[in-house]
């Protein structure tokens, strides 16, 4: 154990020099992340989408349809932004990206509802944001529900009914929504910590496989085993604790901007969403030695890992749901740690789920961290065989 550590310490003091000596580790360990971080701050500094432009075409111009459009205006999400003349300027206009939706309020709109007939609007939403979709049609179908609702009310209170009882007729069945966790529907309370941890494990990764990748490169991971006195552990251990210190100080500055600048609560424990962020640390590491022990390319190393990177977020099951995807996805998407670390994320942080709950998300987690031990021999094979040094 004492020959471990010093040969630890050793391999330490050098990775040190040379970090000192190449700008790239400070470009890719501290530049990089805190400008994207910062970006994403900045990104989602609003949270909620407000004032989407949308087109009118009021074929009615009365009373009651300058009404319902004001109502549509007075959403949050939408915008009356052009009130135009005909169906063709408004096609136009969507499809020249201008607005998001046309909503059209028919002729012989308020005869229609003061002769007690039904009468129609229609609204037109672009279905290439899935996002702005759901909100616009959601604030779109309030107004015009509400302002139905209040053209009956008056009906029925003319009738001699009282407004109780003619609530109480209009709807028999009473519908109550409880949106948890994230009652205003903040797009930043849970992109932002999704969007910045995957940019933490791209770095993490890249990091990795470059300070792996340039010993084989330049022809110097035979001297880096004998200062790490031929041992495997302690190789590996010297080389990645510093960027595994720094990477760590540079997530604590992300969860700094998610909670602080960004303004995401936290309602479970704090404890567990650091170590699960050193766990999340250490097991892109690993998969990035992993990766570089393969494939003994820094190049390649370097592709392959980018594109796993990136694949991370598709599995994540922040966009489309993990439990409704393909089966064979489902099992594909537990071969990604940031998967188990949005899990964490999101009960600790959100939810305020007891620390039970993410147990095996970390369990599952710190699995990752074997991988170096399956490739030990291939590693020692690489780094002190001249045959596989010099390759980009």
């Amino acid at each position: 154990m004492p020959s471990l550590l010093h040969h630890t310490a050793a391999v330490l003091r050098r990775e040190l020099g040379r970090i000192a000596r190449q700008p790239m580790y400070v470009v890719l360990m501290l530049l990089l992340p805190v400008l994207s971080f910062s970006f994403f701050a900045l990104l989602f500094e609003k949270g909620v989408a407000h004032d989407i432009p949308i087109a009118v075409f009021d074929e009615d111009g009365t009373t009651l349809s300058r009404k319902i459009v004001d109502m549509i205006d007075a959403t949050p999400t939408a915008l009356v932004a052009y009130e135009v003349q005909d169906m063709p300027q408004a096609e136009r206009l969507m499809r020249e990206g201008r607005i998001m939706a046309i909503v059209q309020v028919p002729d012989f709109f308020e005869k229609n509802i003061l002769s007690n007939r039904q009468t129609h609007v229609e609204a037109y939403i672009t279905g290439t944001n899935i996002t702005v979709n759901g909100l616009l049609a959601r604030d779109i179908q309030t107004a015009v529900t509400t302002f139905s609702a209040g053209i009956q009310l008056q009906l029925l209170t003319k009738q001699g009914l009282t407004d109780r009882q003619a609530m109480a007729q209009l709807m028999p069945v009473r519908f109550s929504k409880h949106v948890l966790f994230n009652p205003y529907t903040n797009y930043g309370y849970y992109l932002s910590p999704s969007f910045m941890p995957m940019m933490l494990l791209i770095f993490v990764i890249m990091t990795t496989i470059f300070a792996v990748g340039t010993e084989l490169k330049r022809g110097t991971a035979g001297e880096w085993f004998v200062t790490g006195g031929d041992s495997v552990a302690a190789s590996v251990a010297g080389k990645l604790l510093p960027i595994t210190v720094v990477m760590f100080l540079v997530a604590l500055a992300m969860l700094c901007i998610i909670f602080k600048v960004v303004g995401v609560p936290l309602n479970g424990s704090l404890w567990v969403i650091l170590l699960a962020t050193l766990l999340f640390i250490v097991s892109y590491q690993a998969i990035g030695l992993f990766i570089v022990a393969l494939l003994s390319n820094l190049r390649l190393s370097l592709s392959i890992g980018g594109g796993y990177s990136v694949l991370a977020f598709t599995f994540s099951g922040l966009t489309f749901p993990v439990m409704a995807m393909w089966p064979a996805m489902q099992y594909l998407s537990r071969l990604f740690p940031f998967t188990y670390y949005t899990d964490i994320f999101v009960d600790q942080m959100l939810r305020g789920a007891p620390v039970v709950c993410s147990l095996p998300d970390l369990g599952y987690m710190s699995l990752f961290i074997l991988l170096p031990f399956l490739c030990r021999r291939r590693l020692r094979r690489i780094c002190t065989e001249e045959k596989f040094w010099g390759r980009l």
